[in-house]
């Protein structure tokens, strides 16, 4: 089923993202974790796409098999890294042959330690590029990404979401945001991004808290941040796993309340590959959601 056809019939959507691991009893380990949520019914799962070729093609399989096996309807990531039109165009036409219906059309980032992101030869520069490549050709429903708090290279709010309407005019369906920690983050975004003539559902990305240093790392790589009261607690309880985790889950969990009450299009769980944290917060929000959707007749 599309994701958009989903939101518009039972907002909000909730549904996990996973990276391909590198090797072969990692792709089956991740299947099996892919299954174990079956029970749970997410909305769909989304599966990143990796910049080597023989990665390509496991993402490729195990979205199909998410599909296929497991009945959970897949979102395939497609990135401009490393990549030509030929070599984009061929992934896409393996994942119309499976029955795939949604892909995730992203710049990407360049591998580390190889500078600034360069267009493979005969490839992309843009995710708007990529967009009206695969709009023009195909018939997914297409998603992209956005920044509440502006994406790292760009040089100003504005200017970022100057760039995210040509995106979305290349004929996006649905947005996902990078993750953030302050709903206020999200909601002036949303307030912005509408108010500029962005009308399609805008999905939040959330990320529960594992470790400390490890969440550093990332909000340093995308641009976002971590709210001075969030940040100490975590670092008051940095050298016991245990306790960071719960604070993490308890965050989470109050953010997508707050998210769902305030009429959020739909929320993503980035897992990491680890559900145990994401099955918590998930768990516990889709038990409100028959009184949410009772109160606001969604």
């Amino acid at each position: 089923m599309r994701i958009r056809d989903q939101i518009d019939q039972h907002s909000p959507t909730l549904s996990f993202e996973f990276f391909p691991p590198k090797d072969e009893m990692g792709f089956w380990d991740l299947y099996r974790t892919v299954e174990a949520l079956r029970p749970l019914h997410p909305d769909y799962v989304s599966v990143t796409y990796g910049a080597g070729g023989s990665t390509r093609r496991k993402t490729v399989e195990l979205v199909a098999r998410i599909k296929s096996d497991i009945g959970i309807e897949p979102l395939a990531h497609i990135t401009c890294v490393g990549a030509s039109k030929d070599e984009i165009s061929g992934v896409l036409d393996d994942l119309k042959s499976r029955g795939v219906e949604n892909v995730l059309a992203l710049r990407g980032d360049p591998p580390e330690g190889t500078g600034p992101f360069a267009p493979a030869q005969g490839g992309f520069t843009h995710a708007n590029e990529l967009v009206a490549f695969v709009r023009e050709r195909y018939r997914f429903c297409l998603g992209a990404a956005c920044y509440p708090e502006g994406h790292p290279e760009s040089p100003s709010l504005d200017a970022d979401l100057d760039h995210l309407r040509r995106k979305v005019d290349s004929g996006v369906d649905f947005l996902i945001t990078q993750l953030f920690f302050d709903n206020a983050d999200f909601l002036r975004f949303r307030e912005r991004a509408q108010r500029c003539g962005i009308g399609v559902p805008i999905i939040a990305g959330i990320m529960p808290i594992l470790s400390v240093k490890q969440i550093k790392r990332f909000t340093k790589m995308c641009g976002a941040r971590i709210p001075a009261d969030l940040l100490n607690r975590i670092e008051s309880v940095e050298d016991d796993a245990e306790a960071v985790r719960h604070v993490g889950t308890f965050h989470a969990t109050q953010q997508c309340l707050g998210l769902i009450g305030a009429g959020v299009a739909g929320i993503h769980f980035y897992t990491l590959n680890r559900s145990t944290a994401t099955r918590a917060v998930f768990q516990y929000i889709k038990s409100d959601l028959p009184r949410y959707r009772m109160a606001t007749g969604t």
